[in-house]
């Protein structure tokens, strides 16, 4: 019997209990109890991927709270913290001879035994085995080869952005310039592109697309996730989901519009202006030469078919609670007392329920917010887009 679960797979340790840094650019607060109180209590996530778990103390942490009994690794993989269960996963940048820039993948675990055997694998071949999403020094497919040994998942992060990204920056074409293809577990799209804008790609056509949050702080979980259809949270549901196996399957991805991603469209990161026109080398405003490529034109770029006819599940422009103006903490805390979780906020409270909790305003501009029609002014070159004040309907 099959049921919908909803997953975020992409979660950052800011810092250890004891303070230490694993994640530079998260959040101090963002430790692994405050992410496993905050998913299950707050967001409502059946299934989150944290993916700084190689990093020594973070592997001693969850150890710890399986002897104390506020955890329990089960039988198909991950670790169970009430009702959510917990990914052990890792970010790593890889760069070697054969990439044209920094590439991030994830790489996701099946226990914790099997974590630390890769953190210590992976500790020979890092300079800081404690931190986030350093660069490995060995090629691609050594680490593929590596995760596949180990029993993990192996997906390329975030693929399209500019920076520290497999279409970004890694390859000039293909996926295979770099990596087995065989070995591939699913792609990460990116906050600033969805399933509509890759139709046209080819070699992405065989692989399950995730959406994830990349959250830096306890407040961005669930900015992007997914509903998956599987018989539990566990490691093994998952896996069956992304290669569509005995009827598991993604049912949905939940994302930012693409247009609200921070690199969308192109951008000179001198004056801040877009360029929408083709061709420029130059800024045509203020005629310096560096120019940050959006998403947007990468993707036409490695467009190679035309549009194809893959069986994907809906992919939901849904704008996340924070983002949405005249929900602050006092709104936010009325919804949660009324409803539990954001998850049920998003999926199961409707315009009249809402209605009975918030102002008609906003409770209307949730339930746009959900169906991915209010108004957004356009991101790129690093800033994030914005959410119109008026809504269009």
């Amino acid at each position: 019997m099959l049921k919908e679960i909803y997953a975020d797979l992409h979660i950052h340790i800011g810092r250890t209990e004891k303070g230490r840094a694993v994640k530079i650019t998260g959040s101090k607060n963002l430790t692994l109890k405050n992410i496993l109180e905050t998913a299950t209590s707050r967001k409502g996530l059946d299934l989150i991927g944290i993916i700084d778990c190689h990093s020594p103390e973070v592997l001693d942490e969850m150890e710890q709270l399986i002897r104390e009994g506020k955890a329990q690794e089960i039988p198909d993989g991950g670790i169970r913290y009430e009702k959510t269960t917990l990914i052990p996963g890792s970010e790593i940048e890889i760069y070697d001879e054969n990439c044209h820039g920094p590439i991030h993948v994830l790489a996701y675990f099946k226990t914790i035994e099997k974590m630390r055997e890769f953190s210590l694998w992976m500790s020979t071949k890092q300079k800081n085995i404690h931190l986030s999403s350093q660069r490995i020094y060995c090629n691609g497919r050594t680490l593929q080869q590596k995760v596949n040994e180990l029993g993990g998942l192996f997906i390329p992060a975030h693929v399209f952005t500019p920076f520290k990204s497999l279409y970004g920056k890694g390859v000039k074409k293909s996926l295979s310039e770099v990596f087995d293809p065989q070995l591939i577990d699913g792609i990460e799209l990116g906050l600033s592109s969805d399933t509509y804008m890759v139709k046209g790609m080819s070699e992405l056509a065989p692989y399950t697309f995730v959406t994830n949050s990349d959250a830096h702080s306890l407040g961005k979980l669930a900015r992007e996730y997914q509903k998956i259809n599987v018989a539990d949270a566990n490691f093994e549901e998952l896996k069956k989901a992304l290669h569509k196996e005995e009827g598991r399957a993604f049912g949905a991805n939940y994302g930012l519009n693409p247009l609200l991603g921070k690199y969308h469209e192109t951008v000179c990161a001198d004056c801040g202006e877009q360029i929408e026109e083709e061709g420029h080398t130059r800024c045509p405003y203020c005629g310096k030469e560096h120019l940050i490529k959006g998403v947007a034109k990468r993707i036409a770029e490695l467009t190679d078919a035309p549009l194809q006819e893959v069986e994907r599940p809906p992919y939901i422009h849904q704008v996340p609670l924070d983002f949405i103006p005249g929900i602050g903490p006092k709104t936010m805390t009325k919804l949660l007392d009324a409803f539990g979780t954001e998850m049920n906020i998003l999926h199961g409270a409707s315009l009249e329920d809402l209605k009975e909790i918030i102002p008609e305003k906003l409770a209307n501009n949730i339930h746009l917010a959900r169906t991915g029609k209010l108004g957004i002014t356009v991101g790129g070159g690093g800033v994030y887009g914005k959410i119109d004040r008026s809504p269009s309907e």
